[in-house]
């Protein structure tokens, strides 16, 4: 749980960064809560989990250009490639070369990928419903979460 942010500190910000603050602090707790769930029940990163989600999820058939999928979880293009070469030593996705621009490079999830995220995603889904619930619980991010909720 976050720590209580005393009245000196919110005064010594603007609101906006005092609610940009308290939203990063809800984004720390909940993927702190799927992190652990999803390393205990499926031995994925949560980023392994969204890379792969995302691939699942592509309109072009599980496959995205690796700069398309850097931007779209978001990672740099180094942590990019490192999440990728441990997802693809683990057969959940393939690399290959664009056909037609040699610096292309895409990624592929195989189908132990997708059957893989198909679990985890039920896991994902109800943890992090969970973890929202927890932090409504919380008076400093109740709101964060409600407008969250009612967006």
């Amino acid at each position: 749980m976050p720590r209580e942010v005393s009245a000196a500190q919110r005064a010594a910000t603007d609101e906006i960064g005092a609610r940009w603050h308290e939203l990063r602090l809800l984004q720390w707790q909940v993927n702190e809560t799927l992190e652990h769930a999803l390393q205990e029940k499926f031995a994925l990163s949560l980023s392994e989990y969204i890379a792969l989600a995302t691939l699942d999820a592509s309109d072009d058939d599980g496959h995205l250009r690796q700069q398309v999928l850097a931007a779209a979880i978001p990672l740099n293009q180094s942590s990019l490639s490192r999440l990728v070469a441990r997802l693809e030593k683990a057969g959940l996705t393939e690399r290959y070369m664009c056909a037609t621009d040699r610096r292309g490079v895409y990624t592929q999830i195989t189908p132990a990928g997708r059957a893989l995220v198909a679990r985890a995603r039920r896991v994902y889904q109800r943890v992090l419903h969970q973890a929202l619930d927890t932090a409504a619980d919380d008076a400093q991010l109740a709101h964060v979460v409600d407008k969250l909720r009612h967006c």
